[in-house]
């Protein structure tokens, strides 16, 4: 059957419809209908049963049935509810679908709160008619209908406990992950010379009362009659958070080149978040700083990025990052022609890569304010359009900011520069990007092979490399030593080894 409505002069005859006034249909549903699902993946579903994305239900369920079964969808993964089959999996089909299909929106409607969903499909299997709801993936909200939350559990419904609900509005980021309780903790956990110089910082007197300052500041709560810390807390001010929160950690490389190698410098960092931001924004500092030689022997050096750049974007990944995600942490990977900063978990609320400048939602807001009471962050403003300023005035590009399915990143980009060297027959040669790779590696080393250019740029040919090298020797600038497999190439002139190349420094090799 096609789309639209039956018409009476297509219905069969033999039989009165309810209101005595003509032949019923026998058709396998009457209503009016937009899109029609694919047969082919209704069957699939019907023939894999029941289970945690898929769910039966009569065409005669109940409103409250139907509720049910949609919020169990939603508090789970999503999945589709497919009406007309008996919950063994028996194709029984559904005669009057406009008002089984009003039954289902009005059931949406009246969960708590509302679950808004798309319009229901037909699917024609064994010449009866189906309706196909489908429950979206990834929403915002914890549903329930008369305060019962229910998830789907196998290829049924079950309630979900207190806790459980709780750890869904965490995901969901309903619920602050920052303000829970880690068990087992305590006051000891916290490490309270910190806090003093925490609330020195804030203008306190000596006297201050820092369990009360800490409970003002949601990083204490009372439990069971007891103070106990939060995971804002732990991660502020703890000894050692990573004991309780392993996630809670920067991974921090430089490599030589343009994309990830087998050569490089990694600083695992971890510790109360203060200490972390420090730590990353120095390793940012001076693994994206280069020396130049200018007249001789005086030496400067240049930054990259502006410092206050890589500091704001350290703050952002670690005040708005995802702490409730296991099994992730933030990463800096530096790049000879770029920063990226990776952090766990979406943009919070209703930021987005088209509005991050204008808006402000803030996943965090205990860690926010701690770090702002300390310098660290603008409570109200953190600091992107700040950063496009500096990025701009300092002739950079603009920032790209990517959504990706876990996560957020954002990338620096450096400005294209020729190397400075002592001598002008130097700055006058066109180098590619491959060969200023592989100098600065000459100048560190003293020597540079076949074999080392390889490994520094594995996805160029062998050949590539070979003319790479030829070039150089061609243009003076290296000297070829050896012959066949114990060839090597060394600077031929010595002065060139006071020269660091922008963007091919400071990182050690392993």
């Amino acid at each position: 059957m096609g789309r639209g409505v039956i018409r009476q002069k297509d219905r069969p005859e033999g039989r009165k419809p309810r209101n005595g006034k003509g032949p019923v249909s026998k058709s396998p549903v009457s209503g009016k209908f937009g899109n029609q699902v694919d047969t082919s993946k209704a069957r699939e579903l019907l023939e894999g049963g029941p289970d945690t994305t898929v769910a039966f239900a009569p065409e005669k369920s109940s409103a409250l049935s139907l509720a049910e079964t949609l919020i169990a969808l939603a508090n789970a993964e999503g999945g589709t509810l497919i009406l007309g089959v008996t919950e063994a999996g028996a194709v029984r089909g559904v005669r009057d679908a406009e008002l089984v299909r009003d039954r289902v929106l009005s059931a949406a409607l009246h969960i708590t709160p509302p679950l808004v969903l798309a319009m229901p499909e037909q699917a024609i299997v064994e010449n009866r008619a189906l309706l196909v709801v489908d429950v979206p993936r990834g929403l915002p909200n914890v549903y329930a209908t008369d305060g019962r939350y229910l998830i789907r559990d196998g290829g049924g419904n079950r309630p979900l406990q207190a806790a459980e609900i709780h750890q869904l509005m965490v995901r969901r980021g309903i619920a602050d992950f920052e303000t829970q309780t880690p068990p087992g903790t305590g006051l000891g956990d916290l490490d309270w010379d910190r806090v003093r110089v925490y609330a020195e910082n804030l203008g306190s007197p000596k006297s201050t009362d820092l369990e009360g300052l800490l409970r003002i500041r949601a990083c204490l709560v009372e439990e069971d009659h007891q103070l106990r810390p939060t995971f804002a807390g732990l991660l502020l001010f703890g000894h050692t958070p990573w004991l309780r929160i392993p996630q809670a950690e920067i991974t921090a490389v430089r490599y030589p080149g343009r994309e990830m190698g087998d050569q490089f410098l990694r600083e695992d960092i971890r510790g109360p978040l203060p200490d972390q931001i420090h730590r990353a924004s120095a390793f940012l500092k001076e693994n994206t700083s280069y020396e130049v030689t200018l007249g001789g022997l005086a030496h400067q050096e240049r930054p990259a990025y502006p410092e206050d750049v890589l500091r704001e974007v350290v703050v952002n990944a670690v005040a708005h990052r995802d702490y409730a995600i296991r099994g992730d942490n933030i990463r800096l990977f530096i790049f000879s022609d770029r920063v990226e900063v990776y952090s766990p978990g979406p943009l919070p609320g209703h930021i987005t890569v088209e509005n991050i400048v204008q808006e402000r939602f803030s996943r965090n807001p205990v860690l926010v304010q701690v770090l702002a009471d300390v310098g660290f962050v603008e409570r109200l403003g953190y600091g992107i359009d700040r950063m496009l300023r500096s990025l701009a005035e300092a002739g950079l590009p603009a920032p790209h900011f990517e959504e990706t399915a876990a996560g957020f990143q954002v990338t620096l980009y450096r400005k294209p520069e020729k190397p400075i060297a002592p001598d002008a027959r130097w700055s006058r040669l066109e180098l590619n990007p491959r060969q200023e790779i592989a100098l600065g590696y000459a100048i560190e080393h003293q020597r540079i092979t076949n074999r080392d250019y390889q490994s520094l740029c594995p996805d160029v040919s062998s050949e590539t490399i070979r003319r790479d090298l030829s070039d150089l020797v061609d243009k003076d600038i290296l000297l070829r030593i050896g012959r066949k497999r114990a060839t090597y190439y060394i600077l031929k002139d010595a002065t060139l080894r006071s020269v660091v190349l922008p963007g091919n420094t400071k990182f050690s090799w392993r």
